[in-house]
């Protein structure tokens, strides 16, 4: 518009002594000037002639000035265009880029030879889907003479990613199910790992021991005097001796497996000396009670240092090395221990739990089962024993819940409860019900000492039979019956066994003398 404005400027300013002129002429007309004036009107047409020919040089100039102008203006633009193309052009670049970086993605994705028809037709598609596109952004760079720089960019990444939402979420949900397949036969790897990393060798545990004899007539010196000899051993060591069933070998029956291997190695230790009488017997069972505590305790060391725990609290090495004669279900508790406890710690590395907290965890799990003299279930014992040697709290979870009487707190109570489940209930690792079988014989003893009077009683025979011993000086002969009858009574009402229940009470009164 100034170009204009200046040309119309000039114009006016050429043509004003000519208006003038005319307005001059048409004034003077009815003046009737004389004609000796006329000469000096025509000099002052002649000047103005002249201003409009200057006037037109100017304006041409200003013309080609004019074009001048609008030809830089036209490279100007034509510049802007082509360095929008060439943005275009990267843009177009980096899209390619990430275009071939998710087309590499889904090829490692579906990689498998059952996706392989899958592949080949996306790959056909989104060709196509490409040249698609490509001859949309030759239109839209034609339309972009008229955008900016910023609509340009905007539009075009609008539409790509458009297209390409639909395509990884397509992918996302491949993956997933592909996830989906892969874990359940992962799961089975891992725990198959984990197993054969714990598998130990175990000997089935049951209630009988046997020792064997060099010749019949030991029998003879077992038994002693009118017996004597065999009720003393049986009365010290809480076992069931059997002479008859099977020739050259004696036959040690009793639910608890520190008391049997008591009664073993004295009766073994005895043979080999010769002496055998009470107050011997009474000795030698005395003495190898403590040998079997110091080799329990060995034992737990042992177990201890097998599985890589150490500083542990020595009450704690101790209840462990009870699990050298303790059983659960025929199973060996050392035995299961060390399997549960291998398995729990590959778990644990497999998923990236706390190894430390699986492994004392899975040690402690059953220490509750050898917990003497304490009234509870083997949990509530563990918990307990834990508490009082200021372990972890979260090793004390992982027992409180290795039997789900709690929720899980935990991903480390999971893999002890899991670990427990695999070591218990793999083929050939238990044979009966053994829990039930020994809290029936415990009850039966139970029952038996909670009269007044009684000292000692033992369960024999697999339940079948209950040997009460009483105090001589707070139990007679006639209350003694009265005793047997009150026990047979309470079995009969609170109990429920197989077969029968024979109760055996016993009052025995000793004199012994010493010569000097």
């Amino acid at each position: 518009m100034s170009l204009f404005k200046t040309l119309s400027t000039v114009f006016n300013k050429g043509q004003k002594p000519v208006s003038v002129q005319k307005k001059t002429s048409k004034t003077q007309k009815p003046s009737k000037q004389p004609k000796t004036k006329q000469p000096k009107t025509k000099k002052t047409v002649v000047i103005d002639q002249n201003a409009l020919r200057e006037a037109e040089t100017k304006a041409k100039e200003i013309i080609i000035e004019a074009k001048d102008q609008a030809l830089k203006l036209r490279q100007k633009a034509e510049l802007e265009v082509q360095k929008v193309r060439s943005q275009m052009s990267s843009i177009q670049a980096d899209l390619d880029r990430k275009r071939h970086a998710l087309d590499k993605e889904r090829a490692v994705l579906n990689e498998q030879e059952k996706f392989t028809h899958q592949i080949q037709s996306e790959a056909t598609k989104t060709k196509k889907e490409v040249d698609t596109l490509k001859r949309q952004l030759l239109e839209k760079i034609e339309e972009i003479a008229v955008m900016t720089r910023d609509e340009a960019k905007k539009q075009i990444l609008s539409a790509y990613e458009k297209r390409l939402s639909a395509q990884i979420a397509n992918q996302i949900r491949d993956a997933e199910e592909k996830i989906k397949e892969e874990a359940d036969g992962k799961a089975q790897e891992i725990l198959i790992d984990a197993m054969r990393h714990g598998a130990t060798d175990y000997v089935a545990e049951y209630t009988i021991s046997t020792v064997k004899l060099k010749d019949e007539d030991s029998k003879g010196r077992i038994i002693g005097k009118d017996g004597r000899n065999i009720r003393a051993f049986e009365k010290a060591t809480g076992v069931d001796v059997d002479l008859d069933e099977t020739p050259g070998e004696i036959r040690l029956s009793s639910f608890d497996s520190v008391r049997r291997e008591v009664a073993k190695q004295s009766l073994t230790k005895l043979l080999r000396d010769g002496r055998i009488q009470p107050t011997r017997i009474e000795e030698t069972v005395k003495k190898t009670q403590k040998d079997i505590e110091k080799v329990m305790f060995e034992e737990g060391k042992k177990l201890c240092h097998a599985v890589g725990a150490y500083n542990i609290p020595t009450e704690l090495i101790a209840l462990l090395g009870r699990f050298k004669y303790r059983s659960s279900y025929g199973q060996n508790m050392i035995a299961h221990t060390l399997e549960e406890t291998k398995i729990g710690i590959a778990l644990a590395k497999e998923v990236g739990a706390n190894v430390d907290t699986v492994r004392l965890g899975c040690l402690f799990h059953d220490i509750g089962k050898v917990v003497p003299e304490e009234e509870g279930s083997h949990v509530e014992l563990g918990v307990q024993v834990l508490k009082r040697n200021r372990m972890a709290q979260a090793v004390i979870d992982a027992v409180a819940q290795h039997h789900e009487d709690e929720p899980f707190s935990s991903n480390e109570s999971i893999l002890v409860y899991i670990a427990d489940a695999i070591s218990g209930a793999r083929p050939g690792a238990r044979y009966e019900n053994y829990e039930e079988y020994v809290k029936r014989l415990s009850k039966l003893e139970e029952i038996s000492t909670s009269f007044e009077g009684v000292k000692e009683a033992y369960a024999l025979q697999a339940g079948r039979e209950v040997r009460v011993l009483v105090n001589p000086d707070k139990c007679s002969d006639d209350q003694a019956i009265k005793l047997a009858s009150d026990i047979r009574d309470r079995i009969k009402n609170e109990m429920i066994y197989p077969g029968t229940v024979t109760v055996n009470v016993i009052r025995e009164t000793r004199a012994s003398k010493i010569a000097k």
